[in-house]
């Protein structure tokens, strides 16, 4: 393959405040207009924002410099991937539709110069979390989305944005930490190399920079985010590397 795959995820726009999103925002939109002229595929894998839920004549306000650099590069006729993550999994048909990326409600499997991908933002995977996964099945539950939509934009946006802002305080602490072998998606990788081989496993959610050899020939990977770490992956037809952005400049 003459040019490169890419991945990154949990961008968390939005997030903490006007100020801090739109300065990473810009940063982001930097990084798609370096990497525009060598990229194939762009697979960004949950959570670009920090909340997102698109009414029938409404969606929130911002984030207009990336979305237009998206469509910018899906009408050159780059391939995007969007995958809808545990903070914007409101995503319907809008973002498909005016900015030309293939949505993506679960897990993908795909391969690239015979090596073989299986591709997730991650939320919900793996041993434990119940009380994450119960929720998850209710916040993506057809009549409870209906329900949500009939409150005022006004309301339910900002009602939402304050649930997320109290999600990411409860775990905050916990993006940094080592889990080890006790690592969710490590083991939900495992579980899947048993039945099946794969060559590279990618995902997002834990928000931690992670490369952890599975087996022989086989890898789990975790992009960090875009708060802290401003890490992504690179596959260039041989080898997928993680990667940081403007890594010299001072955030």
């Amino acid at each position: 393959m003459s040019k490169k795959i890419f991945f990154a995820s949990d961008f968390h726009l939005g997030a903490p405040n006007k100020e801090r999103s739109l300065e990473r925002e810009k940063k982001i939109v930097r990084w798609l207009d370096s990497i525009k002229n060598e990229a194939e595929e762009i697979y960004l894998l949950g959570d670009v924002f920090d909340f997102w839920f698109e009414y029938k004549r409404a969606i929130p306000r911002g984030f207009v410099r990336l979305q237009g650099k998206i469509a910018e590069l899906t009408d050159a006729g780059i391939k995007i991937h969007w995958f809808i993550g545990n903070h914007d999994m409101w995503i319907f048909d809008y973002i498909p539709e005016e900015l030309g990326v293939e949505l993506h409600k679960s897990e993908i499997q795909r391969e690239f110069n015979g090596k073989k991908f299986f591709i997730g933002h991650g939320d919900g995977l793996g041993p434990g979390d119940r009380g994450y996964k119960f929720i998850k099945k209710v916040f993506r539950n057809k009549v409870c989305q209906w329900l949500f939509a009939r409150l005022h934009p006004n309301f339910g946006i900002g009602l939402a944005n304050l649930f997320s802002r109290k999600s990411r305080a409860a775990t905050g602490d916990k993006d940094d930490t080592d889990y080890g072998e006790k690592e969710m998606l490590l083991q939900f990788s495992k579980s899947i190399l048993e039945k099946e081989h794969f060559d590279y496993f990618i995902f997002g959610h834990r928000h931690k920079p992670l490369e952890i050899s599975l087996a022989e020939n086989s890898t789990y990977f975790n992009l960090g985010d875009w708060i802290n770490h401003f890490t992504y992956a690179e596959f260039d037809g041989n080898d997928l590397k993680l990667l940081t952005f403007e890594s010299s400049v001072n955030q």
